[in-house]
């Protein structure tokens, strides 16, 4: 059982989270229709590729919504191929691509369609996502698209005043990428939030309050073809939960979930991760010696972004190709309920 060693104020449920499947559709995705007194604040395309030569290339859009409040972040892009060590941000790719604050929105049959508007600069881009598939274009530098991993992914983290209302959904892609063939995997998340609120920056409760120890959204397809995949949190109080799918499409979640993270002193960054599920299924994750996300540091997300590759402990499978996109926060400690102690 729960015990609470702080008496919360009414409306506060201490961090306590729920967490389930949904069936996506792209009219869902679509519509702008609020829950739970929170808007639709954005919907997030973001991802991980690989090529042949082991090479990686990491993108995030920001599609921001008609009832959401717009913040920094409009496109990146970054590579290892920048400076051969790490995670680099591609500032002149990046500047090439239409700065898009207020997309084009449709709904064709059950796709969503997000486009960047006729008479800006930049070259353009459109997204198109649905239940079954998705398709990613950046005109000139990126072109993949796929099928759904599972069913969607659905949490809600309610507050006195502000909550959270985070949906997301998976897909396994192909295409090219600077003219090269890659494949890799592609979340499409949508944030509900309070009016005015931001996802790490502005009415967060995860991140305004110094809660989260690591969250990491996550898919591996193995070359027998089976898949993990899913979404692991883990902060203070009450905060947290596991979201575990297949390629079967069966579906596990729980709020019964243990982290403990490893960092060298100073480092942001995280070396490992050992979570446990409901106290006896043990997963851990492993950075990519080159998934280091440096420019993200000091910008408009302050947790430090890495990618790497989740497996349980004794995974006997070989993957195929994966994402990891994690993040954590040092000033936040490495457990539950131990707290930080550095700036």
């Amino acid at each position: 059982m729960k015990t609470y060693p702080r008496l919360p104020d009414r409306g506060d449920f201490v961090f306590q989270m729920l967490v389930s499947p949904y069936r996506t559709t792209g009219a869902a995705m679509h519509d702008l229709r609020g829950f739970y007194g929170l808007h639709l604040s954005k919907t997030m395309p973001f991802g991980t590729l690989r090529d042949a030569e082991g090479h990686m290339y990491t993108m995030v859009r920001s599609v921001n919504s008609p009832t959401g409040t717009p913040n920094q972040t409009r496109f990146i892009y970054q590579s290892t191929r920048v400076d051969g060590q790490t995670l680099r941000m591609d500032k002149a790719k990046m500047a090439a691509t239409a700065q898009t604050l207020m997309p084009t929105r449709a709904l064709e049959a059950d796709t969503a369609r997000w486009t960047s508007l006729p008479d800006e600069p930049g070259t353009p881009w459109r997204l198109d996502a649905s239940g079954e598939h998705m398709h990613w274009v950046e005109q000139g530098l990126m072109d993949v698209q796929g099928r759904n991993i599972g069913p969607g992914m659905q949490w809600l983290l309610p507050g006195t005043d502000w909550g959270t209302f985070y949906l997301s959904q998976l897909y396994d892609v192909a295409g090219t990428c600077e003219g090269r063939p890659v494949k890799g995997i592609v979340a499409v998340e949508q944030s509900y939030m309070a009016e005015g609120g931001q996802v790490h920056a502005n009415k967060c409760l995860i991140v305004n309050n110094r809660k989260h120890v690591v969250w990491c959204a996550f898919a591996t397809v193995y070359t027998d073809g089976t898949i993990d995949a899913g979404t692991f949190l883990v902060g203070h109080e009450n905060l947290g939960f596991a979201f575990l799918a297949n390629e079967k499409g069966e579906v596990r979640t729980t709020t019964d979930v243990e982290a403990e993270v490893s960092r060298q002193d100073g480092d942001p960054f995280i070396d490992k991760v050992r979570l446990t599920v409901e106290g006896r299924e043990v997963w851990e994750f492993i950075p990519d010696p080159k998934g280091r996300m440096v420019d993200f540091l000091g910008g408009h997300v302050p947790t430090a972004q890495q990618e790497g590759r989740w497996q349980r402990v004794g995974e006997t499978r070989t993957p195929d190709h994966w994402f990891a996109w994690g993040e954590g926060d040092r000033r936040n400690g490495t457990a539950r309920n131990v707290p930080g102690s550095e700036n």
